[in-house]
């Protein structure tokens, strides 16, 4: 496994990481055993979200002993103080973890600032010590990269994939340049990628660009590893 540092957060996380959003779609056995096996193979970053059903209790079921050796990522779609503090608190406890490494708003419209009450919400977590980093997740590339610029936020998560466009490409070096971690989602485009071997190579040209890879299936996991 190769491992890579995610901007400033000098968290050294595996290149090869973990997109838990299909493992709602399986049972609880099946997810642990993929989780286990993730991990036994040198995955060390996963990323869940609040708003993926039971996915965060799956990874603290199967995870939570293994707690120092690995990376967790989620998401809240909090739009206000209390949402905010309501979704963190469900999301430690389902993960059964004391702190998440990365907390991130989730697919919002517009960048929450400094002056967001979410946002103020996100900074006092961290001070309290139930999160590490503050990242965002989105699927605008606008969006995407005021926050690479504004300093507010250590990740970006944003689609990257062998058939990006070249405006989307260039987020790649706008986080490098802020030193912010670039997390890599729909690395298949959604499906329309269906040999994984094709956006790997393509990908992993970028050092900075950690993709998480969806896995539900077995052969699924078994693919990204080889």
């Amino acid at each position: 496994m190769q491992y890579t540092t995610l901007g400033r957060t000098n968290l050294r996380v595996s290149r090869t990481s973990f997109g838990a959003l299909p493992i709602q779609r399986v049972t609880l056995e099946e997810a642990a055993y993929l989780l286990r096996k993730a991990y036994d193979h040198d995955i060390t970053f996963f990323d869940t979200a609040r708003g993926y059903t039971d996915s965060e209790e799956k990874i603290g079921h199967a995870l939570a002993d293994a707690r120092e050796k690995i990376v967790i990522a989620s998401k809240t779609h909090a739009k206000d103080a209390a949402a905010f503090r309501e979704s963190l608190e469900t999301s430690l406890r389902l993960l059964r973890m004391d702190y998440i490494d990365i907390f991130q708003f989730h697919v919002p419209s517009e960048m929450p600032g400094r002056e967001h009450e979410a946002y103020q919400a996100m900074l006092e977590a961290r001070e309290q010590g139930k999160i590490r980093f503050i990242g965002i997740s989105c699927h605008r590339l606008d969006v995407a990269r005021q926050a690479a610029a504004s300093g507010l936020y250590d990740t970006v998560q944003f689609p990257m994939s062998a058939i990006s466009s070249k405006a989307d490409l260039q987020l790649i070096d706008d986080c490098k340049a802020h030193n912010v971690g670039l997390i890599g989602m729909k690395a298949l485009a959604g499906g329309l990628i269906t040999n994984a071997r094709t956006s790997f190579a393509f990908l992993r040209q970028f050092e900075n660009v950690v993709p998480i890879w969806g896995v539900q299936r077995e052969w699924e996991l078994d693919d990204v590893l080889a």
